[in-house]
């Protein structure tokens, strides 16, 4: 007798921020999230970062209803959690979400602030070398 295979569907946003990228993978599910293998409690060190990172899903009343798998490379934790909500953001368009929601409260704006880089003459991006009277 042969079994019948559910198909999942895996919706796929990609999301970069300051000098990190995630790749998102939604599929449906009870609302775990994964990143890099990890919880996204036990990876994330600050519950702000998985708020932060959860509103595209709370916004559009889908917390529940998607299970998140990301890999996320580069920056720091910050870095790493915005560019997972945009990820998240990109792929719950695929999904077929409300755009209007999403544009209002800003998850689909890519944040193009990067490290300023070091110019040469200075000690940082601007921070000038001491100045001496004598």
């Amino acid at each position: 007798m042969a079994t019948k295979k559910k198909e999942t569907v895996t919706y796929y946003g990609t999301g970069r921020r300051k000098s990190s990228v995630a790749r998102v993978f939604m599929t449906s599910g009870t609302g775990k999230i994964t990143v890099n293998g990890h919880p996204v409690a036990e990876y994330m060190p600050y519950d702000t970062l998985v708020m932060d990172l959860m509103q595209p899903l709370v916004l559009t009343n889908n917390a529940d209803k998607f299970d998140v798998v990301s890999t996320v490379k580069g920056g720091g934790f910050t870095g790493q959690a915005g560019a997972i909500r945009l990820g998240i953001a990109r792929a719950l368009l695929e999904s077929g979400a409300e755009r209007g929601t999403l544009k209002v409260a800003g998850m689909l704006t890519r944040d193009s602030r990067m490290k300023e880089r070091k110019k040469y003459g200075l000690k940082s991006a601007r921070r000038a070398p001491q100045f001496s009277k004598r």
